[in-house]
């Protein structure tokens, strides 16, 4: 999954030649494009929008670990500490968490 920015050709062609699945939307300009030339323009490329959705959950924690200063530079250079680091952020984050009261 990724941003509007790694669209391209190339990068799709890539993802496809090592069997990795993607979701990434098409940027405008080009869906523009391709409606311009018509049946020339080719198929647009298979988009998940729930899946898309879904990503931002997983964005939104990598930038909580981000507001650890230790995390985001790798102040610990060892593999044990920095897990430890990372540990120890995650538990931070989950104290600091309000609880979702949406779920039953």
């Amino acid at each position: 999954m990724a941003d509007k920015a790694y669209g391209s050709k190339k990068n799709r062609r890539s993802l496809r030649a090592r069997r990795i699945p993607h979701t990434i939307p098409e940027r405008d300009d080009v869906r523009n494009s391709r409606a311009k030339k018509g049946s020339r323009g080719g198929r647009p490329p298979n988009f998940n929008e729930q899946r898309y959705k879904d990503r931002n959950q997983v964005e939104r924690a990598f930038n909580g670990f981000k507001q650890f200063r230790a995390v985001a530079t790798r102040y610990c250079k060892l593999k044990d500490r920095y897990e430890a680091t990372i540990t120890i952020a995650s538990i931070i984050i989950w104290l600091r968490a309000k609880p979702d009261r949406s779920r039953p």
